[in-house]
């Protein structure tokens, strides 16, 4: 093992004084009634999955469950909004102001610990069992009250990013307090043990530098929106396309131009375009690059592949979709989060007293007319926590036959 730096993302809109406020309960119904007239009017279509009648008994059976509430409590009755809803894109930005240091990730054999902090560097790799005497099965049941679970790569995805925040672990009655909590894990050699973490507050909580598992993952090495690696021994060219955002110091034009340029000058045998962890931004950044692949040699069956998984949502999606459509790639990997046709193009507003923010949809994309459900692969690939402990990638052992 060794220390890697990591940025740990939560959302920190506020200082932690907003979670310090003593609100009344007249306070949050007031909130839920501003949420109730507010949403149906900016929303692009509210009621494509859920009647009004059947929205306003949700606003109404949220309200009666607020007998004594608590800025936790309050935060778990908005996540049930969205599931409601049905719409992957609206959902709730609360005033997180606590993480504990810990991150996971679901394998083949479970679901298991990929980074930390220092102190407790020991427990990577060690499979989650439960939380504070509540077994996985019985954290994940009620982490489908709040999460979208349709789709399993989307309840997946948003699954691993709480399930480390104590407040809605504490939201949700599987601890008892936001300041710590306790992990049931099972070591790699079969040990059970019960690990208290503590949670770190304020601006810290956005920051956290986190050790990670030592595997020279290929898809781990490098950060950036977008970069590339040649092995010269296999002959695969390998692009990672991380964020559908602009890199102001590398603009993605010189970039796709020295791709190419790499391409003319190597003629490598495949090339991979990775798109697992690509959660969106504007889809529009790739097109120049998709454009080109088109009229290339390797825009061939077994020559070009597409790498989709959990993470992949919204702008990502739709650029999976079109290589899908337009070129001859193989897609490997799992069903992406986001569905082929949804809402989108996210705005938001705040809610006065708790100044939680709810994001919601203004537009409605139809990527591919008669799709339902999730992008699903050509190839599926599981991954395994063994393979990964080792830095083997399972989708690249697989491009590379």
């Amino acid at each position: 093992m060794m220390k890697k730096t990591i940025i740990l993302c939560f959302i920190l809109l506020h200082s932690s004084l907003v979670f310090c406020q003593q609100l009344s309960k007249a306070d949050y119904l007031a909130d839920l009634q501003y949420l109730k007239d507010t949403l149906p009017k900016r929303h692009v279509n509210l009621f494509a999955k859920i009647s009004k009648a059947d929205f306003d008994q949700t606003i109404a059976a949220m309200a009666s469950r607020l007998t004594d509430p608590d800025m936790e409590s309050f935060t778990v009755e908005l996540f049930k909004l969205p599931v409601a809803i049905g719409d992957e894109h609206t959902h709730i930005e609360p005033v997180f102001t606590k993480a504990a240091p810990i991150r996971f990730d679901k394998f083949a054999e479970g679901i298991f610990v990929t980074a930390t902090n220092s102190v407790d560097a020991d427990i990577l790799l060690y499979r989650l069992d439960g939380i504070d005497g509540h077994p996985i099965g019985e954290v994940i049941s009620r982490f489908k009250a709040i999460i979208q679970s349709g789709n399993s790569s989307f309840f997946d995805s948003r699954f691993l990013h709480l399930i480390n925040n104590p407040v809605l672990l504490k939201g949700l009655q599987l601890t008892g307090s936001t300041d710590e909590t306790a992990f049931d894990l099972t070591a790699p050699n079969g040990k059970t043990i019960r690990r208290v973490i503590k949670s770190v507050a304020g601006a810290d909580a956005g920051n956290l530098v986190l050790v990670t598992v030592k595997n020279n993952m290929l898809s781990k090495i490098k950060k950036g929106n977008y970069w590339k690696s040649y092995d010269a021994r296999t002959g695969t060219l390998y692009f990672n396309f991380n964020n559908c955002q602009e890199d102001d110091a590398h603009p993605f034009a010189a970039f796709n131009d020295a791709l190419f340029a790499l391409i003319g000058q190597k003629k490598p045998k495949r090339l991979v375009i990775d798109l697992r962890d690509n959660s969106g931004g504007n889809s529009g950044v790739l097109t120049p690059f998709i454009d080109s692949i088109k009229s290339s040699y390797l825009n061939t069956k077994g020559k070009l592949f597409v790498l989709i998984g959990k993470q992949t949502f919204s702008s990502a999606l739709m650029n999976a979709i079109d290589f899908k459509r337009n070129t001859n790639a193989t897609l490997l990997g799992e069903a992406t989060s986001g569905t082929v046709n949804h809402y989108g193009e996210v705005r938001g507003f705040r809610l006065p007293h708790t100044k939680i923010v709810i994001g919601y949809s203004t537009h409605y994309w139809e990527n591919w007319k008669g799709h339902d459900g999730p992008l699903m692969p050509d190839v599926a690939i599981s991954y395994s926590v063994k393979n990964y402990a080792k830095g083997i990638d399972e989708a690249l052992v697989y491009s590379d036959k």
